[in-house]
Parts: structure tokens; C-alpha cells; sequence
């Protein structure tokens, strides 16, 4: 599973593609904590993260929607930056 983005102690990564894969999504991890987040509208769907990196997590999805979904799509993934 690729890195897409690491900020925060937060880690982004994206799985390849299946046919029975969710919708569009990012898996999210920091330490023991994980979240799987919608790119549609941020919201984490599956998981146990903190509030605090959930919404640092949505912001993240928020400023980098287009590329993410460009990238679900296509599969050809890219590390994105993180700015605060």
C-alpha cells in the first residue's frame, strides 16, 4: 500500500484498486490508532482515531481532494505535502 503523506506522526496510504473495495478512501494510521476516510466527504467510516487527528485527517482531504481521487483512479500514486 503506498504512502501518500506522513504529517503529525499521522501516516496516508491508498490500496491498489479492487472490484470489491469500498468507495473512494484513504487508510489512516497514527501508532495503534487507525481510520479509514472517505474522500468524498472526509468523514472517517471505519476505525478508532482521535477526534484531533480525525480532523486534521479531513483537512488534509479537503485541501488534496482532486489529487486523491485522480489517484484512486488512475492507481498512480504521488507523495502529497502537508501545510498547515
Amino acid at each position: 500500500m503506498p504512502v501518500i503523506s506522513r504529517f503529525c506522526g499521522i501516516t496516508i496510504k491508498m490500496y491498489f484498486r479492487q472490484k470489491e473495495h469500498n468507495s473512494p478512501h484513504i487508510h489512516a494510521t497514527y501508532g495503534e490508532e487507525i481510520g479509514l476516510f472517505s474522500l468524498k466527504d472526509g468523514e472517517m467510516f471505519e476505525g478508532d482515531m482521535e477526534l484531533r487527528y480525525q480532523q486534521k485527517i479531513k483537512a488534509f482531504i479537503r485541501k488534496y481532494r482532486d489529487n486523491l481521487l485522480t489517484m484512486w483512479e488512475n492507481q498512480r500514486f504521488e507523495k502529497l505535502p502537508y501545510e498547515e
